[in-house]
């Protein structure tokens, strides 16, 4: 098995021309949305390239000097998440004044992992993805917001971030990976993004926040995350344009007989939605029956980006580098999902949450709250990150040709399903797929088949 050598571990500090954010002693304290994270405070992301790149020391030099310009312009990310005993709150500190500020940036060598076959075998890696990540403790404030490791890999090299999910959420991390890439190939990313945690309208304000963190959080300093379960195997899917559009029509088509009074045609799903109720009705179909009843209840819990809705006064800015997610939750039977018309019950459901939510985008702000709902009953859950439109692919360009592939490889649970834009853009999408290897290859075969 290979093993990954740690060859030097620096520190990319912030530039003093570094855009800090206004505010007593360059604190952002964090919001009601960011808080909750702190248990579950890890994004960890990697990203394969191989084939013909830049000498090694060459690239690494290009990454470090981009990364440094990139914090300028995002100086949470080079701050500390800090504990404010007398108030009560948690804040980002992006002065720099803590201990050990900055970055860390690790140089790494893994010369017996083969860049092609990771980045194009469907199966994960999942112990080799792990070791070309940093670590990033968050088990108590103050805690590192980002660490960045590189590690050349036979026939490539592998980028692998890890973020804290209090300060950022997917969004907020394919905006950074885009500015930080534009930077490293001498452009300048067009996003200015804001970090006022202000902008986010919620009622109680800077209490809300407090009693957040009593709740969640009562020992702070002391954080004590959710424990990280057994891995599970994953695996990723890419699915054409092509073949999702056959799915979004076919349904459209028995969506509008068996779920539309109406006699008018019903519109086609968007690509999440469609994509969304296929995972869910195939987690179904390769658990049933054996581990799950045709009486069972099963759900679904995804989280919607509440950037620029018009249910928030004034609209939340889409250039917002922060955690700006809220839960959404449906519910079915499983008989109803395992029926003929299964797939078109399943989108009509995520399509009403949908609805819902962008109608009130603050109503499930409590995302722990909410998914505590479905894990206290008798019910299957299926959990979706992530969203069809994040471009991986187009963004994380750093000038020495297209990326093989990325993974979250901070998956956590049988069930969860990770979804970005698929390689080449056109409307295709990539789902990376946790499940228990007994109903792995039942999932495979009827989420792959659906489509055609």
């Amino acid at each position: 098995m290979p093993s990954v050598k740690i060859v030097e571990v620096a520190r990319v500090a912030m530039p003093a021309t570094a855009a800090l954010p206004p505010g007593e002693s360059s604190l952002l304290r964090l919001s009601a949305l960011d808080a909750p994270w702190l248990l579950v405070p890890l994004i960890q992301r990697v990203l394969i390239y191989d084939g013909q790149l830049p000498p090694f020391a060459s690239l690494v030099g290009s990454l470090h000097e981009s990364l440094t310009a990139t914090l300028a312009r995002f100086p949470p990310l080079a701050g500390r998440i800090v504990f404010l005993p007398s108030t009560g709150n948690a804040a980002i500190d992006c002065s720099g004044s803590e201990l050990d500020g900055g970055v860390r940036f690790l140089v790494a060598e893994m010369d017996e992992a083969d860049a092609e076959k990771l980045a194009g075998d469907a199966d994960h890696d999942v112990d080799t993805f792990q070791q070309l990540l940093p670590e990033l403790d968050a088990s108590a404030l103050p805690a590192e917001v980002l660490a960045v490791q590189v590690t050349r890999l036979r026939g490539g090299v592998a980028i692998g971030v890890a973020l804290h999910h209090a300060v950022v959420d997917g969004r907020a991390l394919w905006m950074f990976l885009e500015a930080w890439a534009a930077a490293c190939r001498g452009d300048t990313a067009a996003v200015e993004p804001s970090f006022d945690r202000a902008a986010i309208a919620l009622p109680g304000g800077e209490e809300l926040t407090r009693s957040t963190l009593r709740k969640y959080m009562p020992n702070l300093p002391q954080v004590a995350p959710f424990p990280a379960g057994p891995i599970v195997p994953r695996r990723t899917f890419t699915v054409a344009e092509e073949r999702i559009g056959r799915l979004k029509q076919r349904i459209a088509q028995l969506i509008r007989p068996a779920h539309e009074s109406s006699a008018k045609a019903a519109r086609p799903p968007s690509s999440f939605v469609a994509v969304t109720a296929l995972a869910w009705v195939s987690y179904v179909r390769s658990k049933h029956p054996a581990a799950i009843s045709a009486d069972q209840d099963v759900c679904l819990y995804f989280f919607f980006d509440i950037r620029g809705r018009r249910g928030i006064v004034p609209p939340v800015s889409e250039s917002y580098f922060g955690t700006c997610v809220t839960g959404c939750l449906v519910k079915a039977k499983a008989r109803d999902l395992l029926a003929e018309d299964g797939i078109a019950t399943a989108a009509a459901a995520v399509q009403g949450e949908v609805r819902r939510a962008v109608e009130d985008p603050l109503a499930n702000w409590d995302w722990i709250a909410l998914a505590a709902s479905a894990l206290s009953r008798d019910s299957a859950l299926v959990s979706i990150s992530g969203s069809t439109r994040f471009p991986a692919y187009e963004v994380a360009d750093f000038g020495w040709g297209p990326l093989g592939r990325t993974e979250l490889v901070t998956m956590n649970s049988a069930g969860q399903v990770v979804l970005v834009a698929a390689k080449g853009g056109g409307g295709g999408v990539q789902a990376s797929v946790c499940m228990h290897p007994d109903h792995m290859e039942a999932f495979d075969a009827h989420f792959t088949n659906s489509f055609d």
